[in-house]
């Protein structure tokens, strides 16, 4: 086993006056990856070199250098992409090119990895951090001895009620309202189990092709008592479509005279099957019911094929749209209420909202969203972290978690400029240059 060396010379632009710990911290934080690229392209030079060496010693004539390929590979990191232009050697012998970092095993010989492929394979992906030893970890924390539970509640609750509380968006003009909720595991006083309780929010627009803004989040709350606080914060009485996924009570809740409800096609579709289990159908019984529903046009688009329909495009739309109201009426014909009583009652109802879309392009010749991924990645992320962090939650502690992260996610402009008014980080301290020298030991 051999040893190397690697010196490293970083530049970095510091103010005459201001400059706090956090805007070191910060500074070093954002200079992260390109040090950890400069060591990684440190490395890769010095082991293809090496790797050159040994490969001239043991077949001498066989190999000679053949310049650099033309096109930078890339290694997509945990800090980002990592570009590399190998070397390459000409196999007198095989008349071939061999690129040495290949040959030798130190990158993987499929090329899943570079920038011309989107698949996924061995060695895709490179996981760049860093492991402290145990006697460092006990130095950090006699250094700096960890927060206690409730300094880091109250810290949390002062950020969340100072820094990220609501604006007042009675002057937006929004036209589009977008609610929707998952299962969450709550706690009372000293830790009891409440059992589990609902998180719920809402997004707004300003209308189509706008994205959604947050404008509010609840625990525990029914829709009719979000439904009143959003009136206090937004003007209602602008909104013309409701989208959900239709679960009980929010068509009731949200819909005002003359507003639209468009129903999520993608839940429209999924959740067919748990009403048709709720009648007592199992998944095979369920197939020749699942193969009608999807036969429905409503179930073939989104939002990338709608929007290459044009004007021109009328019959067609014309067509499909009533295909489409076709398709759910054979549905209720085909579901009998004494066997089918819920499934029944759902397919009515998902057939009057779910293709709403339609009949507003009828209507206006514009597009409007026909499903709510507008926010389910995003709030997946947060759903996941609530599941990490804590198994279960206190309604005002979760409020205020979620106070922070939502701006986090949703407003990261606000949340930058945020951190660095709260964390003192102006002026900036940041990396201007880097150097890595190399040498075998």
């Amino acid at each position: 086993m051999r040893e190397i060396e690697v010196n490293l010379t970083l530049r970095f632009k510091m103010p005459e006056s201001g400059l706090n710990v956090n805007g070191v911290i910060m500074g070093l934080r954002n200079a992260n990856a390109r040090i950890s690229f400069a060591l990684l392209e440190a490395l890769f030079s010095a082991v293809e070199e090496r790797t050159i060496e040994q490969m001239v010693d043991e077949y001498p004539g066989r190999y000679v250098h053949n310049g650099y390929q033309s096109k930078e590979r890339e290694l997509r990191t945990s800090l980002g992409p990592f570009r590399y232009r190998l070397a390459q050697m000409y196999d007198k012998i095989e008349q071939k090119t061999v690129v040495p970092l290949r040959a030798s095993g130190f990158l993987p010989k499929h090329r899943q990895y570079t920038e011309e492929s989107t698949e996924a394979g061995i060695g895709s992906v490179v996981h760049l951090s860093y492991r402290w030893s145990s006697k460092e970890m006990a130095r950090i924390r006699e250094q700096a001895p960890p927060a206690s539970a409730s300094t880091l509640y109250r810290r949390l609750r002062e950020f969340a009620q100072q820094k990220c509380s609501w604006t007042d968006m009675r002057k937006v003009p929004y036209r589009f309202l977008m609610v929707d909720g998952t299962g969450v595991r709550l706690q009372g006083y000293r830790g009891t189990n409440l059992g589990k309780g609902e998180m719920r929010w809402a997004l707004a627009s300003l209308g189509e092709k706008e994205s959604f803004e947050l404008v509010g989040f609840w625990i525990d709350e029914s829709w009719k008592e979000i439904k009143k606080d959003l009136e206090t914060r937004i003007d209602y009485k602008r909104l013309e479509v409701l989208f959900s996924d239709g679960g009980p009570g929010i068509e009731e809740a949200f819909l005002e005279e003359g507003m639209f409800h468009q129903r999520c096609v993608l839940h429209g579709k999924r959740d067919f099957s748990y009403i048709l289990y709720a009648d007592g159908f199992k998944k095979a019984e369920q197939a020749p019911l699942k193969e009608k529903l999807e036969a429905i046009p409503v179930f073939h688009f989104n939002q990338a094929r709608l929007e290459q329909l044009s004007p021109e495009d009328l019959p067609k739309v014309k067509t499909l749209f009533e295909k489409t109201q076709q398709g759910f009426q054979e549905m209720i014909e085909l579901l009998n209420p004494e066997r089918y009583p819920k499934a029944r009652v759902y397919i009515e109802n998902l057939s009057q909202n779910v293709a709403t879309f339609f009949s507003w392009w009828l209507e206006r010749k514009t597009w409007i969203p026909l499903n709510t991924n507008a926010v389910e990645s995003a709030f997946s992320q947060v759903k996941n972290r609530i599941w990490s962090v804590g198994k279960r939650w206190s309604d005002k502690g979760l409020l205020n978690w979620l106070q922070v992260t939502m701006n986090k996610i949703f407003r990261l402009q606000m949340w930058k400029e945020l951190w660095s008014q709260y964390m003192s980080l102006n002026p900036e301290f940041h990396l201007t240059t880097i150097r890595a020298i190399w040498r075998w030991c």
